[in-house]
């Protein structure tokens, strides 16, 4: 047993906000302590990007992120910017790619990130403490926190406490809620969580109608009300997956249909008439699998009610056909849930933290980083910039609040 060991700064989380914050903490020379209940840290790090990697993005801006406060984000994602953590990733002779839209990944592993990081958290002296559990936690004159370490209690005290464990996605990785039970344990507001960036499900007729597209890419692009993405869509068996709908998931709300364009970047009627005018002996079917995969082209056929060549049409049945090439409404019955979900969507409310610290406002020396707090980012490298940003925020207001240590 450890009785009342003192710290500056505790971190819950080993994750990609809980390490950078922990290196930028330590910076003045103070103690950090780095708790997660894992084997190893970084552990989202090392899956993301099929092992590679989506570290940041090169296109950040704060209208990639939702939030209750769309403001909110602006302070730390300007303040530490993918430029700079770029810059630490040169500065490590870690390769790196741009795969697409802006998305950077590293050439080799997703495991040079977290060497990267461990690097700069060793370099200040911050002690890890993995497979550790939090049994306890409150506030005093300072944080009271108990924890369970190699099957013995430690008892530690910290005159700063950050919650840097994540949201619900992923439970297999050890994900929980243990974040926002800390939130509700200090009377802290949340905006209602959900699964983000995650496949959408189907339900009756309409999976049945889907299920036979299963295995089915192609571009197009997914709407929600007014926010729509242009990348690709999967059908799979138990509805559609794919950039363009894991993207529109964070923004739809159950009981509401997303609308999918399957020809985004052509005028689809005008290419109908073209096809019609030159091809039309042709099925329609026939036609509409010179341009979509063929078991798509029939279903488009079928929506559309209409059958004969592409002679027989009229111009009302052709605008009706690329009604439902354009403007195929579809009503999710669900989601894949967090077991899929790359991030939680909501958290701890932004109204009770100051943006350029992350910390409380009613506890200044409490901060929540990361996906725990209601800011959630598009997929392709945004969520681990608002890691860095977020961690770097808090970090360094803990460092600047302390004078430096001889």
């Amino acid at each position: 047993m450890t009785d009342h060991v003192h710290y500056d700064t505790i971190i819950l989380g080993a994750g990609a906000a809980g390490m950078m914050c922990a290196a930028k903490a330590a910076a003045n020379g103070g103690r950090v302590l780095v708790i997660d209940h894992a084997k190893s840290a970084g552990d989202k790090i090392r899956i993301s990007g099929g092992g590679r990697c989506n570290f940041t993005n090169m296109y950040i801006e704060p209208e990639n992120f939702i939030s209750e406060n769309p403001h909110f984000a602006k302070s730390a994602l300007s303040r530490y910017t993918q430029w700079d953590f770029i810059e630490m990733v040169a500065n490590y002779g870690i390769a790196y790619h741009e795969k697409t839209l802006g998305q950077l990944f590293c050439d080799g592993s997703a495991k040079e990130i977290i060497a990267m990081l461990r690097s700069e958290m060793d370099k200040v002296g911050v002690d890890l403490w993995l497979e550790t559990s939090l049994d306890e936690l409150r506030h005093e004159d300072e944080f009271h926190v108990q924890v369970t370490r190699d099957d013995r209690y430690h008892f530690l005290r910290a005159t700063n406490f950050v919650v840097a464990c994540g949201g619900y996605s992923i439970p297999k990785m050890g994900a929980t809620g243990l974040g926002y039970e800390i939130a509700d344990y200090f009377g802290l507001p949340q905006v209602a969580t959900r699964p983000a960036l995650v496949p959408l499900t189907f339900g009756g007729e309409l999976l049945e109608e889907l299920a036979t597209m299963s295995g089915t890419a192609l571009d197009a692009r997914m709407s929600f009300e007014n926010t729509s993405f242009d990348e690709a869509i999967l059908f799979t068996h138990r509805g559609m997956s794919g950039p363009a709908v894991l993207q529109i998931s964070s923004y739809w709300r159950r009981g509401e249909p997303v609308s999918a364009n399957l020809m985004p970047h052509r005028n689809a009627l005008d290419w109908l008439r073209e096809k019609r005018s030159g091809a039309g002996a042709k099925a329609i079917s026939t036609i509409l699998a010179d341009y979509f995969p063929k078991k798509l082209a029939h279903n488009i056929a079928k929506r559309a009610n209409l059958t004969g060549n592409m002679s027989d049409q009229s111009d009302v049945s052709l605008k009706i056909l690329a009604d439902a090439i354009t403007n195929w409404e579809v009503l999710p019955n669900g989601s894949e849930g967090y077991r899929t979900a790359e991030v939680t969507a909501g958290g701890v409310s932004t109204d009770n933290l100051d943006s350029k610290t992350m910390a409380t406002k009613a506890l200044p020396n409490l901060y929540f980083i990361g996906e725990v707090v209601d800011v959630t980012g598009w997929l392709g490298g945004y969520n681990f910039q608002w890691a860095w940003s977020s961690g770097w925020a808090a970090g360094t207001a803990i460092a600047n609040a302390a004078p430096p240590k001889g």
